[in-house]
C-alpha cells in the first residue's frame, strides 16, 4: 500500500464526522476506538467542517494512529492530507483530479478515486491511482452520491475493467454482505454506518477484519 499499486487492507473504516456526531461520538474518540479494534486503514470525512478544524482532526488522528501502524486517508482534501502527513487522499468526481493529487502528495501516497459508472471506471484506469472505489453498492443514507445503487454486478465489472488496480466497494455494506462483495471482485470494502450499528464500533471493526481475513 506504500506505492501506487500496493496491496490494500480488506477493510477501510470510514469515520464521517457528521455520522459520528449523530451517534453521539466525538470524532477523535471514535478514531481511537477504531484503532483499538484493529482498523488497518481509516478514511476521515468531514464534508461540512471548516478547514482549520478538519486539519486539527487530521493531525490528531494521524498522531493517534502512528503506534498502530494504521494508515489515515483524508477524504476530498489533498492539501490537508499533505499538511497532516497522512497516508493519502480519496477524491470524488468533483474534487481535485487524481493526477493533481498525485503530483501534490508524491509517488508513495495513497490516492483513491470514486467511480459510479462504466465510463468513470474506464477514465479512472488512466489516472495514477492506488485504487478505484465503486458504489454505492447497496442503498445508503450516509453518502449522498446522486447515483442509484450499482449492485454486485457493477463491482464485478469494475474489477474486470480496473486493469489490476484494486477495487474498493462502498455503500450500504454490512458485516453480513461484505463477504459477498469481496467474492464479487472487490479487494476491499469501505464501511461507514455499519461500524456504528451495534453501539460497539471497536468490536464491529474487529468482526469485519476477522470476517475478511
Amino acid at each position: 500500500m506504500d506505492s501506487v499499486h500496493g496491496r490494500l487492507p480488506s477493510l477501510h473504516a470510514i469515520l464521517d464526522v457528521e455520522v459520528a456526531a449523530a451517534a453521539n461520538w466525538d470524532s477523535l474518540d471514535l478514531a481511537r476506538v477504531f484503532l483499538d479494534g484493529g482498523a488497518p486503514l481509516i478514511q476521515l470525512r468531514a464534508k461540512h467542517l471548516n478547514s482549520g478544524s478538519f486539519l486539527a482532526l487530521c493531525d490528531a488522528v494521524v498522531g493517534a494512529a502512528e503506534p498502530y501502524g494504521t494508515r489515515i486517508v483524508v477524504n476530498d482534501r489533498a492539501d490537508l492530507a499533505r499538511m497532516s502527513g497522512s497516508a493519502g487522499v480519496h477524491v470524488g468526481q468533483d474534487d481535485l483530479a487524481p493526477r493533481a493529487a498525485r503530483l501534490l502528495l508524491g509517488p508513495g501516497a495513497v490516492v483513491g478515486h470514486s467511480t459510479h459508472t462504466v465510463a468513470q471506471i474506464q477514465a479512472a484506469v488512466n489516472e495514477p491511482l492506488t485504487y478505484i472505489a465503486i458504489g454505492p453498492v447497496f442503498g445508503t443514507r450516509t453518502k449522498a452520491t446522486g447515483y442509484e445503487p450499482v449492485g454486485l454486478a457493477r463491482v464485478s465489472e469494475a474489477a474486470r475493467l480496473s486493469l489490476g488496480l484494486p477495487v474498493v466497494a462502498i455503500g450500504g455494506i454490512t458485516l453480513d454482505t461484505a463477504p459477498a462483495v469481496i467474492a464479487a471482485g472487490a479487494s476491499s470494502v469501505a464501511v461507514i454506518a455499519d461500524l456504528l450499528a451495534t453501539g460497539d464500533p471497536g468490536r464491529r471493526v474487529r468482526a469485519f477484519v476477522d470476517a475478511l481475513a
